[in-house]
């Protein structure tokens, strides 16, 4: 076959072939319907010969280095995608293509100006990926697609304005299965209209200005797999009728003014696997019946007001990935079913004001932690993997069709701070071998350390602020990964030798008056322990804002009363009364 009756032309994948697009590549062959040059490293303008090429029908330039304003297409693409590119420029209407463009992805570009209205005539298009540009101003009330379209992204952008009242049309058999206006700048409340896109499946309004409470009808929409309207605005309670979204696998609630209880109803929601409601103003107890919510992994209810003991409800979380309670009111004794979580990352209760002991012993936890993340987590910086991430992952399966995952990001780690526990540390929690990251402080925890020489994948450790007594364990030099450790502010006592490389550490061991560092000449030297960096500045500004505040009332003071005491002097009052006269 010559290449003039040439009709598909597929070379994706090869970041080798680069170079500019040829010029030619529109004129070889009459017949030409596909070309797939993505994830190449072509860089250059698009050939004018391309948009001009009356039999193409589907182009994939996307994930090159192609560069140059977007220009409009001259035939009836089916599809196109141009998306992890670098154009810019602003949106074409492709009216060649108003009858035909089922796809057209420009994510991750430059593309600026405003969203025209146009957009709403492809009448055919199914698929619309417009995210990560900088498209700008508000979105027309004349922006309404057809019932056609399945999926609307226009994420991260920098769109304001209220939200439009209706985005697309809808039927009984059709419509929007994914909606994401997330990362951008839209205020007001959510429209009511957005419960009527009976066939919506994903809803992802984050990280906007969003104000008002969440519309009670959000449980008509019975398709709802995954609803994420956190970093917004929002207040009122959790509306009991999102039980009615009874296929929902993932509910993302977190930093808003949201505030009322955890309604029991939701037990409901058995296909549930993230619930994060974190950074609120909930408050009262977690339900018992959320026992019901056994698909939970990812659970963060931090930075609340809730208060009482550990439900017994967390036990049936049985695949529990990541839980934090911390930043409550919770109180009593850690329940001795803590550690019996078979594949759990990271567990936070900091603080909070449970009490007694570290509950010792059915340390059933992952003894390894192998779950096939942790080498890819210790290539990462410790600090930027202090905080959990999770990240959902919505891929279009089918015509109709979504496929949920997610990704968590977090240190494998204990965080038992700043509550009230008192008693040993039990030598189990130090036999996990997997924990990267463990922190005990401000407690009132006493005894000994128990030995680190099975923790070989700690990367943090803060036991501070406690009233831990012994030596110190002499094989943290032996912890390769190890880059924070404080064990200040304790009643440690003992030589600590070079050889355990407190060095690495300052201040590491502050606050112990009976610990001692190995000298330069071999000697035990008190007078080199470090001090916790910070700690004797802020001393230092504490001591001199308290002078300035003694010296002005001394003057105050001295004043006043000097002052009173001439006034009341016969001869000075007559001075100063003849002097006014």
């Amino acid at each position: 076959m010559r290449l003039w009756q040439l009709k598909e032309l597929v070379l994706n994948g090869n970041k080798d072939l680069g170079g500019l697009i040829p010029w030619w590549v529109g004129n070889f062959s009459a017949q030409l319907e596909k070309l797939d040059i993505g994830f190449n490293s072509f860089h250059g303008e698009i050939p004018e010969s391309l948009l001009y090429l009356k039999s193409l029908k589907y182009l994939d330039l996307g994930n090159n280095n192609l560069s140059g304003t977007l220009s409009d297409f001259h035939q009836s693409l089916v599809f196109l995608n141009l998306g992890s590119n670098q154009f810019s420029g602003t949106l074409p209407c492709f009216f060649a293509c108003v009858q035909s463009l089922r796809v057209l992805n420009l994510a991750n570009n430059s593309v600026m100006g405003g969203m025209p209205t146009c957009m709403a005539s492809l009448q055919a298009l199914k698929h619309l990926n417009l995210s990560f540009n900088h498209l700008s101003y508000e979105l027309s009330p004349r922006l309404v697609f057809s019932e056609k379209l399945l999926v609307l992204d226009l994420s991260n952008n920098d769109l304001s304005g209220h939200l439009p009242s209706k985005i697309a049309e809808t039927t009984e058999k059709s419509g929007l299965v994914l909606l994401d206006l997330s990362h951008n700048r839209f205020s007001g409340e959510i429209p009511l209209k957005i419960t009527e896109l009976k066939s919506l499946q994903a809803l992802f309004l984050s990280n906007n200005l969003l104000v008002g409470e969440i519309p009670a009808r959000i449980g008509n929409l019975t398709y709802l797999q995954v609803i994420d309207l956190s970093h917004n605005l929002l207040s009122g309670s959790i509306p009991l009728n999102i039980v009615g979204c009874f296929q929902l696998l993932a509910l993302i609630l977190n930093n808003n003014n949201l505030s009322g209880e955890i309604q029991p109803e939701l037990d409901a929601l058995d296909s549930l696997k993230i619930l994060d409601i974190s950074n609120n103003k909930i408050s009262g107890e977690i339900p018992l019946t959320l026992a019901g919510c056994k698909s939970l992994e990812i659970v963060d209810f931090s930075s609340n007001n809730l208060s009482g003991t550990l439900s017994d409800a967390i036990t049936k979380w049985s695949n529990l990935r990541y839980l934090s309670l911390a930043q409550n009111e919770f109180s009593g004794n850690l329940p001795s079913w803590l550690f019996t979580f078979q594949v759990i990352r990271k567990m936070d209760f900091s603080g909070n004001k449970f009490s007694g002991f570290i509950p010792d012993g059915n340390f059933n936890m992952s003894i390894n932690f192998k779950n096939g993340e942790l080498d890819k987590m210790q290539r990462e910086p410790f600090g930027t993997m202090h905080n959990a991430d999770t990240k959902v992952f919505i891929i279009v399966t089918g015509s109709t069709e979504l496929s949920f995952s997610y990704v968590l990001s977090s240190v494998v780690g204990i965080d038992f701070s700043n509550n009230v526990l008192d008693g040993e540390i039990p030598v189990g929690l130090f036999g996990l071998r997997g924990l990267q990251y463990l922190n005990l402080s401000h407690n009132f925890l006493q005894g000994r350390v128990p030995d680190l020489e099975k923790m070989w994948s700690l990367r943090a450790l803060d036991i501070s602020h406690n009233s831990l007594s012994g030596h110190i364990p002499g094989n943290i030099s032996s912890l390769q990964d190890l880059t924070l450790l404080d064990l200040s502010y304790n009643c440690f006592s003992g030589f600590v030798t070079k050889k355990q490389g407190y060095w690495r550490f300052p201040g590491a061991f502050a606050g112990n008056p009976d610990l001692c560092l190995e000298s330069s000449d071999g000697g035990c030297d008190p007078a080199s322990l470090p001090v916790v960096p910070g700690n004797a500045l802020e001393g230092e500004e504490d001591e001199g804002s308290i002078s300035v505040w003694v010296f002005c009332l001394s003057a105050f003071l001295s004043f006043y009363f000097g002052g009173l005491a001439l006034f009341c002097s016969p001869r000075a009052r007559n001075y100063i009364l003849q002097t006014k006269a």
